[in-house]
C-alpha cells in the first residue's frame, strides 16, 4: 500500500478541529444578561442582587483589572427541548491561555447556593429548570489579568491595586442556552482519545496503523452538514479499536482528581477564596454525574475559608468526604516551603492541619501533600513521622536543571534517620489532562518499570483551580483498559500508596534533602517577607513560652485564640509562592501588614504575660518605685550573658574594649576574642582566646559583594551560577568611625547606602554586624562575604530540628548544582578541633566554597545572600530600607547552635524589682557542658545537645504543659527533662499531642536521644 498516513492523519485533526468539537450543542436559544460592576473589593452575594444591573450586551468590554462585575441571566427553556439536556453556555471572553490565570466565573442560584465555577474549557451550567420553564443565575465574574502572559517574564504593572491599569481587559463573548448532544460529545472524546494514543505510538505500529484506519472510516460516515445526525454512524467505526484492550504489561496509573490551587501567587489571597469555591463547587458537581469520580484537596486552610465563606458549600463538601470521594490530603494547613519554614513551624503545619481535617471531617491524613514546593528539606521526613503520616508525594524535583532523580517510588531517609514512602509521579505534572503524550510519558519514565508498574497520575487544571472536568472523566474511563495507553483507575490516594507499597517491598531509598537544582532565588528574593516570618516564628516561641509560663505559675489565661490566629497567618504566608518571594507586590505587601499585625499581637501578648510573672511590659519601665532595676527574660535554650535558658534574671555582661588602629581601622577585644577591622570596615582579623585566627591570610571579612543578577528566566525564583562571573564593581567605602562600644562602617552599593553598626556579643565571644540597608538596585545580588581559614571539607547549614552537611567541592554533579543553598539561623565551617560560625536574623540563601591558597593553606568561603531585586513578578521587589544582624563566632558547632539563638531572640529587658527571677517551666538537666549549658536551670547541668524548642499549653484546653525539643548536635545525648511545677505522669505524644504506642509506659522524661531525634512531651499539672 501507498504510505497515505499523512493526508489521512491531517483530514482527521480538521474533521475534529472544525467539525466534531463545535458540535456539543445541537440547538441554542437567547438569553437576557443584565449587569453590576462593584465599585472596589468584592461583596457578598446579598449586597450584589440588589444592586441595580443594566443591560450587558455582547461585545462590550468590561471588567478593569482585579474587578468584580455580577452577571445576571434570565432565560425560558424552549417547550420542545428535551429533559435534562439542557445547559447555559458563558463565554466571559476568555482568552487562550487556559483556567486560572485570567477571568473566571463563580455561578449563584437564585436563592444564593453556589452551583459551579466557571472557567476557559469548563464554559457550562446546568439549567435548573425543565422544558417551558423560567430561570435567573447570577454570575460573579473576576476580571483577573493574565499577570504570566507569554511568561516573557517582563515587568508588569498588573500585581499591585495601586499601578494596575483601571481599563477593561475582556470583551463579553455572549451567553446562550444550549442541548446539550451526549452523542456528538461522545464522539468527540472517542476522537481525541484515539488521536492522543496514535500520536505516541510508532510510525510503523501495527496498533498505530488501526487506530488511523478507523478514524478514518469515522470521518467518511461523518456528515459534517449534519453531525449531530451520524455521530453515532462515526462512533460505530472506532467502537473496535476502542474496545482492544491493553497489554498485561501496560503500566497502569491511578489517576486522582486534582486542582492545585496557589493560596497566592500572580493573584491575592482574596481571589484564592473564590478560586477555591469555584473548583470545590466544580468538583461537587461533576461527582452528582459521575458515581466513580475521586478528588483529592490539600490545605486545610482552603477548606477552613469554605467554611467560613460559603457554609452551604463546606456541608456539601462535608458529606461527600464522609463517603470517601472528596478526600482530604497533607494534613497541612497549606502546601507551604520546606527550605525555610522553621523547625517549630513546620511542625505547626500538621498540627493545624491534621487538626482541622479531624475536627470537621474526622479523617486522619496519612499523605503528606506538596506537589509544587521548590525542594524538600533534609529536616521534613522526621517531621512526617512524627505527625503520624506514612507517605509523601511531590513532582517539583522533575523540575531539576542538571540531575534527574533515579527513583519515583522509594523510601525518603532525613537527618534522624526516619524513612517515610515517596512517590514522585512520572507523569512529571500534577495538572494531568489524561492525554497520550501524558500517560506515555508516565510509562516511559518510570524508574521502577519490571519492578512496580504503578504510579499516581493527578488530573485537573491547576495552579489557579479549576480541577477535573467532565472530558478528562470521559478519557479516564476510555483509557481504563485500553490498547496502545497506559491503564487508567479512578482511585483515591490512600489506595494507590497501599497498592504502590505492596508492589515495590524492598523500595531504594534517598537519603537527605531533595534538592531543586531550579529556583534558588526563592531563598533571597522579596527579603521584608522572610524577615516578617523569621520574626514572627520567634514571637510565637517567646508568647507560648512566657503565657504557658505565666498561666502555670500564676494562673493567668493563656490566650488560646491569640496564638491560633497568630499562628495560622504565619502558617498561611509560609505558602511556598509567599514565603518564597515569587508572588506579586500585592500578595507581599499584605504579607509584610499581616506580620506587622502579628507582632503587635504578640508583643502585647507578651508583655501582659512578662507583666504576671513580675516584671513590667515596658523595658526600663519602673515597677519597684525608685530602684531603676532591670531583669533580662531569656526564651533562648541556652544561657545567655548568665542568664538561664527559659528564665528571667540579671544579665552579667563581658568586658569590652575598643580602639583606634595606625592607619584607620579599630579593634574590638574581649577576653575571648580579639577583632581587627581594617580601613574599609573589613573584618581583616578574627582571634580567639587559644590564639587561632579565623580569618584567612589576606582575607577580608564583612566584604559586601555585588553582583549581576539576570536569569535566563523565572525572575524572582532563579538565581543561575552565570552571576558568578559578573562582579560588580559598585561597592564605595565613605566613612569609618568608633561610636561608643562599636565601630560603624559607611558604604555605598550601587544607588544604595549601607550602614553597619559592628561590636561584640553581650558574652564577648562573638562580631555582631548590624547592616542597614536602603536599596535602590534592579536585578542586582548582594552578598555578604567572609573567607575563614578553615580546611572544611563540608558546611554544616540548619534546617528544621537539625543541620545538614553539603559538600564545599564540585566533586559531582550533584555537588555543582548546589551553588546556592538554605539554611536557617546558622550555618558552621569547621576542620577538626576548630570552626566558625556565621549567625544570621533574616537570611536564607548561602553559597559556601573552599579554595586552596599559594601558601597551601585552604580558604573556606561563607558567602549570605542579602537581597536581590528581581523585576518579574513585582517589579519593585525589595526596594527601599532593610536591616540584618549577623553574629560572626569562633567555637564549636553548638557554639554556633547558641549564636543563631541568640541572634534570633535578643534578651527581653524589662524594669522588675532587683534581684528579680523567674524559674525555667521546664528545663533539660543531666549530664553534659560546654557551651551555654545546654538547656540548663533546674537542679543541675542540662545535656548540652538537648534544646528545647517550645513550651506551650496543650491544643485541647486541659492545661496540660507540652514541651517539644530534639538533638542539636547529630550524636547521642542523654538527660532529664524536669518540669518546674507540680507534674503528673507525663507522657510521649507525636505532635498532635496524642499518646505515642507504648508512650504511656517508662520513664517519659528520661531522654536518651539519637542524633537529631525529635521528642514532644505531654506533662499533666498535678
Amino acid at each position: 500500500m501507498h504510505d497515505t498516513a499523512a493526508l489521512i492523519e491531517a483530514r482527521i485533526r480538521r474533521s475534529y478541529r472544525e467539525r466534531i468539537l463545535p458540535a456539543a450543542y445541537r440547538d441554542t436559544a437567547p438569553v437576557e444578561v443584565t449587569a453590576w460592576e462593584a465599585p472596589g473589593e468584592p461583596v457578598p452575594f446579598a449586597e450584589a442582587v440588589g444592586q441595580s444591573f443594566t443591560p450587558f450586551e455582547t461585545g462590550v468590554m468590561w471588567g478593569r483589572p482585579w474587578g468584580t462585575t455580577w452577571l445576571r441571566i434570565t432565560g425560558t427553556v424552549p417547550a420542545d427541548w428535551p429533559v435534562d439536556a439542557v445547559e447555559l453556555v458563558v463565554d466571559l471572553g476568555f482568552l487562550p491561555s487556559g483556567p486560572g490565570f485570567q477571568s473566571e466565573g463563580l455561578i449563584w442560584s437564585e436563592d444564593g447556593c453556589l452551583v459551579k465555577g466557571l472557567e476557559p474549557k469548563n464554559t457550562f451550567v446546568p439549567v435548573p429548570v425543565g422544558p417551558g420553564g423560567s430561570f435567573t443565575l447570577y454570575v460573579e465574574a473576576a476580571s483577573n489579568p493574565d499577570v504570566g502572559s507569554d511568561w516573557s517574564h517582563a515587568p508588569t504593572p498588573m500585581g499591585d491595586l495601586e499601578t494596575a491599569p483601571r481599563d477593561p481587559l475582556y470583551r463579553f463573548a455572549g451567553a446562550h442556552l444550549g442541548v446539550f448532544d451526549r452523542e456528538a460529545f461522545g464522539l468527540e472524546r472517542d476522537v481525541w482519545t484515539l488521536i492522543g494514543v496514535l500520536e505516541n505510538l510508532p510510525d510503523n505500529s501495527t496498533r498505530r496503523a488501526g487506530i488511523l484506519r478507523a478514524l478514518e472510516r469515522a470521518v467518511d460516515v461523518l456528515d459534517p452538514d449534519d453531525v449531530a445526525g451520524t455521530a453515532a454512524d462515526a462512533r460505530a467505526q472506532i467502537a473496535g479499536v476502542l474496545a482492544d484492550r491493553a497489554a498485561g504489561s501496560t503500566h497502569r496509573t491511578i489517576a486522582v482528581g486534582h486542582a492545585h490551587i496557589d493560596s497566592a501567587w500572580l493573584w491575592p489571597v482574596r481571589e484564592t477564596r473564590r478560586k477555591v469555591a469555584r473548583t470545590f463547587s466544580n468538583v461537587l458537581e461533576l461527582m452528582d454525574r459521575y458515581p466513580d469520580f475521586v478528588f483529592a484537596a490539600s490545605s486545610a486552610q482552603q477548606y477552613a475559608w469554605m467554611k467560613e465563606g460559603y457554609p452551604e458549600l463546606f456541608e456539601r463538601i462535608a458529606a461527600r468526604v464522609k463517603e470517601g470521594r472528596f478526600v482530604p490530603v497533607g494534613g497541612m494547613w497549606v502546601e507551604s516551603d520546606t527550605n525555610m519554614p522553621g523547625g517549630e513551624a513546620m511542625a505547626r503545619q500538621f498540627v493545624a492541619g491534621k487538626g482541622f481535617f479531624l475536627r470537621e471531617f474526622g479523617v486522619e491524613t496519612k499523605e503528606v501533600w506538596l506537589p509544587d514546593s521548590f525542594g524538600y528539606s533534609a529536616g521534613l521526613p522526621q517531621i512526617v513521622a512524627a505527625s503520624a503520616s506514612d507517605n509523601f508525594l511531590t513532582q517539583k524535583i522533575s523540575w531539576n536543571e542538571t540531575n534527574v532523580m533515579p527513583h519515583h517510588t522509594f523510601l525518603w531517609e532525613g537527618i534522624d534517620g526516619s524513612r517515610v514512602f515517596t512517590h514522585f509521579p512520572p507523569v512529571d505534572t500534577y495538572n494531568s489532562d489524561l492525554s497520550g503524550a501524558d500517560l506515555a510519558r508516565a510509562e516511559s519514565q518510570n524508574r521502577e518499570r519490571g519492578v512496580s508498574d504503578l504510579s499516581l497520575v493527578p488530573y485537573g487544571y491547576g495552579d489557579g483551580g479549576g480541577g477535573p472536568t467532565r472530558e478528562m472523566i470521559e478519557t479516564a474511563h476510555r483509557k481504563h483498559d485500553l490498547d496502545g495507553s497506559a491503564r487508567v483507575d479512578l482511585r483515591r490516594p490512600d489506595e494507590f500508596f497501599a497498592e504502590a507499597r505492596a508492589s515495590l517491598p524492598h523500595p531504594a531509598v534517598w537519603s537527605g534533602e531533595l534538592y531543586l537544582e531550579f529556583h534558588r532565588g526563592t531563598y533571597t528574593s522579596q527579603s521584608r517577607t522572610k524577615e516578617g516570618n523569621r520574626k514572627s516564628e520567634h514571637l510565637l516561641r517567646q508568647a507560648e513560652l512566657w503565657a504557658a509560663t505565666a498561666a502555670v505559675r500564676t494562673g493567668a489565661e493563656y490566650p488560646v485564640d491569640a496564638l491560633r490566629r497568630a499562628w495560622e497567618t504565619v502558617l498561611l504566608q509560609q505558602f511556598h509562592d509567599i514565603l518564597p518571594g515569587s508572588s506579586i507586590a500585592w500578595v507581599h505587601q499584605e504579607a509584610e501588614r499581616n506580620y506587622a499585625a502579628v507582632a503587635e499581637s504578640l508583643e502585647g501578648l507578651i508583655g501582659s504575660a512578662i507583666a504576671a510573672l513580675g516584671g513590667s511590659a515596658g523595658a526600663g519601665s519602673d515597677a519597684d518605685a525608685g530602684s531603676g532595676a532591670t531583669v533580662a527574660f531569656n526564651a533562648s535554650p541556652f544561657a545567655v550573658d548568665g542568664v538561664p535558658a527559659l528564665s528571667a534574671g540579671t544579665p552579667r555582661r563581658a568586658s569590652t574594649r575598643i580602639t583606634a588602629v595606625e592607619g584607620g581601622g579599630a579593634e574590638l577585644a574581649s577576653d575571648a576574642l580579639t577583632a581587627r577591622l581594617d580601613a574599609d570596615g573589613h573584618l581583616v582579623s578574627l582571634v580567639d582566646a587559644h590564639g587561632r585566627e579565623a580569618i584567612a591570610p589576606g582575607g577580608l571579612g564583612n566584604e559586601l559583594q555585588f553582583f549581576r543578577d539576570t536569569p535566563n528566566q523565572w525572575d524572582a525564583w532563579d538565581i543561575d551560577a552565570a552571576y558568578q562571573r559578573m562582579p560588580l564593581d559598585g561597592v564605595r567605602m565613605t566613612g569609618l568611625e568608633i561610636d561608643g562600644d562599636a565601630v560603624v562602617v559607611r558604604r555605598e552599593v550601587g544607588a544604595s547606602t549601607v550602614v553597619q553598626r559592628i561590636q561584640l556579643t553581650g558574652d564577648g565571644t562573638g562580631i555582631a554586624i548590624e547592616s542597614d540597608i536602603d536599596w535602590h538596585e534592579r536585578q542586582k545580588l548582594l552578598k555578604l562575604a567572609f573567607p575563614f581559614d578553615v580546611h572544611a571539607a563540608t558546611a554544616a547549614s540548619e534546617v528544621q530540628f537539625g543541620h545538614v552537611r553539603r559538600a564545599t567541592h564540585s566533586n559531582t554533579s550533584w555537588d555543582m548544582a548546589r551553588f546556592e543553598t538554605s539554611a536557617h539561623r546558622w550555618v558552621h565551617v569547621d576542620e577538626p578541633g576548630f570552626g566558625v560560625t556565621v549567625a544570621n536574623d533574616r537570611v536564607y540563601g548561602h553559597d559556601i566554597t573552599r579554595t586552596t591558597r599559594d601558601d597551601g593553606g585552604a580558604t573556606t568561603l561563607v558567602r549570605e545572600s542579602l537581597l536581590r531585586a528581581p523585576t518579574f513578578p513585582d517589579p519593585h521587589a525589595d526596594q527601599g530600607r532593610h536591616v540584618f544582624r549577623h553574629i560572626v563566632a569562633p567555637g564549636a558547632l553548638l557554639d554556633g547552635v547558641a549564636a543563631g539563638y541568640r541572634v534570633n531572640l535578643p534578651l527581653r529587658e524589662v524594669a522588675a524589682p532587683e534581684g528579680h527571677v523567674v524559674e525555667p517551666l521546664v528545663a533539660v538537666v543531666g549530664a553534659g557542658s560546654g557551651a551555654g549549658s545546654g538547656s540548663g536551670g533546674i537542679g543541675g547541668v542540662g545535656s548540652e545537645s538537648i534544646l528545647i524548642e517550645a513550651v506551650k499549653l496543650a491544643e485541647d484546653g486541659s492545661g496540660d504543659v507540652v514541651v517539644r525539643l530534639y538533638e542539636a548536635r547529630g550524636g547521642r545525648a542523654s538527660g532529664r527533662l524536669q518540669p518546674g511545677f507540680a507534674a503528673g505522669a507525663a507522657v510521649r505524644t507525636d505532635l498532635l499531642e496524642r499518646p505515642l504506642e507504648g508512650g504511656a509506659h517508662g520513664d517519659a522524661l528520661a531522654l536518651d536521644l539519637r542524633p537529631f531525634e525529635l521528642v514532644t512531651v505531654r506533662i499533666p499539672r498535678a
